[in-house]
């Protein structure tokens, strides 16, 4: 999702984009937003596993051949490693070939496939200050996000919301998150005020909304209406935060227990800092706690309001035009010297991003 941001922000300047990426979420989610998708079969590696891991590493020297070729295809002019093990391989056939890279890091840790590429990369844009990286090569960008929703009577309306009506909204993520799914229902399940939930579609079958306050779904397209609509997020703390934060909205998080490096108990912390978020750890969560919480926050208007401002606040809406920038900048900084052209020369030159 972060670089299908970038991707927009760099189709409005006039550039093509193209996408390499795997088996994965890129498969439905590119094409649907009207992007030409080359596919890459690459394994991640498991750091605990040799015999797996040698496997892996096979496939992936297979990958970076593939990538060469890709690249020498598409002829980009610039290349996004969008993080991931995915973009390794792509990365590399960029250095290899001597097209410009530029790196960005959607969380509070640099992940292994960007440390790696780190060295080799024009600047490496950064969702959340790093220790250590705040040399020229770095920059803080923020989390690339869709453009923010903007009219918060048409969001309620939607969602059938009336003026006066208090709406908390709960998700986990695309999948949903199994034990804020469970708590919020038992929690909310006698609730007063209005409660929007995006279970994921995995979990869906098995729960049951408690009531007709209670919009159970598994997947809300246009999301950022549903964060506009609401007064309060329950969620997991990955790079969701943004959007919580571009939309103005306090929240309760609880990080995911098992994400790399704990970066959601980072993201969280950082939301907790500035006053925007409280946060519950996931081994503490349970129906009773989350309806405290909530029940304590929704009641103390004041408080709603200060973690409103303060999520506000940690917004970087810009942040996909900042990259795309650096890109166009990387581009324009790698073509050769343009000198008169001759008589017969070619009058265009096509240029063509590569994410």
């Amino acid at each position: 999702m972060p670089a299908l941001a970038v991707a927009d922000a760099l189709r409005a300047e006039g550039a093509a984009v193209t996408f390499i990426g795997g088996e994965r979420a890129e498969l439905e989610l590119v094409p649907r937003a009207g992007y030409e998708l080359a596919r890459l079969r690459v394994a991640p590696l498991p750091r605990e596993r040799p015999a797996r891991a040698l496997r892996a590493a096979l496939i992936d020297a297979a990958a970076v051949g593939r990538a060469r070729a890709l690249l020498r295809t598409a002829a980009p002019a610039a290349v996004l490693g969008a993080g991931g093990y995915v973009a390794g391989p792509v990365g590399l056939a960029a250095v290899l070939g001597r097209r410009p890279l530029v790196l960005m890091e959607a969380d509070s840790h640099l992940g292994l496939t960007n440390q790696l590429l780190a060295p080799f990369a024009r600047r490496v844009c950064l969702a959340f200050p790093i220790n250590g990286r705040d040399t020229r090569r770095y920059l803080l960008t923020g989390r690339p996000i869709p453009e923010p929703a903007t009219d918060r009577d048409a969001a309620r309306r939607r969602f059938g919301l009336g003026p006066e009506e208090t709406c908390v909204l709960v998700f986990g993520g695309s999948q949903g998150a199994r034990s804020i799914n469970e708590a919020a229902v038992r929690a909310f399940s006698g609730a007063s005020f209005r409660v929007l939930h995006a279970a994921g579609e995995r979990d869906l079958p098995q729960l049951h909304s408690p009531g007709p306050h209670y919009d159970l779904r598994g997947y809300i397209p246009r999301f950022g209406e549903a964060l506009l609509a609401c007064d309060l997020v329950v969620a997991r703390s990955g790079g969701s935060i943004f959007e919580i934060a571009a939309h103005g909205r306090p929240a309760v998080l609880i990080p995911y227990p098992h994400a790399t490096a704990d970066h959601q108990a980072a993201n969280a912390r950082f939301m907790e800092r500035a006053g925007a978020a409280v946060v519950i750890p996931d081994g503490e969560l349970t129906p009773p706690r989350l309806a405290q919480e909530v029940g304590r926050l929704l009641a103390d208007k004041s408080t709603l309001v200060a973690m409103a401002r303060a999520s506000a606040a940690l917004a970087r809406p810009d942040a996909a035009r900042q990259i795309a920038r650096q890109l166009l900048f990387a581009s324009e900084s790698a073509r050769p010297p343009r000198h008169p052209r001759r008589s017969g020369d070619p009058s265009t030159r096509q240029t063509e991003q590569g994410a």
